[in-house]
């Protein structure tokens, strides 16, 4: 598969759920209240991995939003 099938296939899903592309950005660029990066920049696990290779110290290990 192509990274342009992947795409349109992704964009392909999110259409299908009903899901507003607007809407999955504020998701996430929503802060964390801890470290208070933006939720993208956490893991599947809630773990923050920091910006621009920069790890987080904070040890924010968990997503909570402001």
């Amino acid at each position: 598969m192509t990274i342009e099938s992947n795409d349109l296939q992704l964009h392909t899903r999110i259409a299908k759920s009903g899901i507003l592309i607007k809407e999955l950005i504020a998701f996430f660029r929503g802060k964390c209240s801890i470290c208070g990066h933006q939720r993208i920049m956490h893991n599947e696990f809630g773990k923050c991995e920091g910006v621009m290779n920069k790890p987080c110290n904070s040890g924010c290990d968990n997503f909570n939003p402001e």
